[in-house]
């Protein structure tokens, strides 16, 4: 099975992108197979960016929160 462990989204030239950080593990052992594989893709579903939007729009809100 595969794992998503860490997720970061960010805009750069092309838009909108996410960079997905995951495990393979094996099922009947719970053995990791492999560790931090990688994959990158650019978002271009509406309803994805505006779930984004609405996330980073959290964040933001804890950054004006700060003293």
């Amino acid at each position: 099975m595969k794992t998503v462990t860490s997720l970061t989204v960010f805009n750069d030239a092309v838009g909108v992108r996410m960079s997905i950080t995951y495990s393979e593990i094996d099922e009947t052992t719970g053995r990791v197979t492999s560790d931090n594989k990688r994959i990158d893709r650019v978002i271009t579903s509406r309803d994805t960016k505006s779930a984004i939007s609405d996330l980073m729009d959290v964040a933001q809100d804890f950054v004006d929160a700060l003293e």
